[in-house]
């Protein structure tokens, strides 16, 4: 089940009804955003499981190397109500805080921790659930509902059992462009194993139908779509340049991604940039430091630069 909110028609056309992967898939478009816990709720109707069955729901923007089977031992071997897969981070500052107790039994649901001392842990919500069926019944249903912020503590206040799996694996969010890129880098270097990319991995991924010249350097789990073109003497580092997309000669792109159908001057330097699809940025520009240029939009030779000529 495939519950889509925001730019929910571009999923079917790409999976179908998911047996080219050896899936059954339906969709469950929301009408309106129902945040995290409304989602769930949202496509419960569809559900054929029974009521103590489990039912395993996975966010869509997470990047993991999640054993799935590991937590489904966990989750019936402790017979809880919701087990959470939960990861350790460096800097929990930016995440809500799970802690457990001996047994991997889920305490707390801590919001963001604003002081050193709020730091009890650093264990933080990775976005792979499993639910009793009857639990996703209670979440309240045609409004918007956040599973972390409602849902779980609410649960854990009515004495539920909540338990967490906690494991080092590969582990990223990917909710911004510059997390999207490192995402892809990772794969393609094999940072995050994944069947799903073809072929070897390296320092490249250059997909058929693409057409990189004999001097251009592509590095750091670089990504060239199908049909793009990479110019002599270009230098692209743990970028990602989408379907159709050209890079002229002699420019030199680190750490962003390029649109389908972009097009990116002789010359231009890239650190950190976005290029949306089908923008045209001219010679020699320079753009850094999370720039973004939008879709279909037109950036002249020479008409930005962030460091001086000299």
């Amino acid at each position: 089940m495939l519950a889509t909110s925001y730019l929910a028609e571009v999923f079917e056309p790409h999976f179908g009804d998911g047996s080219s992967l050896g899936l059954h898939i339906e969709y469950v478009t929301e009408q309106e955003p129902l945040g995290t816990g409304g989602a769930i709720r949202n496509v419960a109707a569809k559900l054929s499981s029974g009521p103590d069955e489990p039912v395993l729901i996975f966010n869509g923007d997470i990047l993991t190397g999640l054993d799935i089977r590991a937590l489904v031992t966990s989750h019936n071997d402790s017979g809880a109500d919701v087990s959470l897969h939960l990861t350790r981070v460096e800097d929990p500052r930016a995440f809500g805080l799970v802690p457990t107790d001996a047994t991997g039994r889920v305490t707390a649901f801590l919001e963001k921790p604003q002081t050193p001392e709020e730091i009890v842990t650093d264990q933080i919500n990775a976005g792979a659930y499993i639910f009793r069926r009857s639990v996703i019944d209670t979440i309240p249903e045609g409004r918007p509902v956040s599973v972390e912020r409602e849902t779980f503590p609410g649960l854990l206040a009515s004495g539920a059992h909540l338990q967490g799996m906690v494991d080092s694996t590969y582990w990223l969010d990917l909710g911004t462009p510059q997390a999207f890129v490192r995402g892809s880098a990772d794969l393609v270097m094999g940072r995050a194993p994944s069947p799903a990319v073809p072929g070897r991995c390296g320092d490249r991924l250059v997909l058929e139908t693409a057409t990189v010249a004999a001097d251009a350097k592509l590095t750091g789990g670089t990504v060239v779509g199908a049909g793009a073109v990479i110019g002599a003497g270009a230098r692209i580092d743990g970028s990602t340049v989408l379907a159709g997309a050209v890079v002229e000669a002699g420019a030199v792109i680190t750490d962003s991604l390029i649109g389908a159908g972009a097009r990116i001057g002789s010359r231009t330097v890239l650190n950190g940039a976005v290029i949306g699809d089908g923008a045209q940025v001219g010679a020699d520009n320079e753009l850094r430091d999370g720039v973004r240029i939008w879709c279909g939009a037109v950036l002249p030779d020479a008409s930005i630069r962030f460091s001086s000529d000299q």
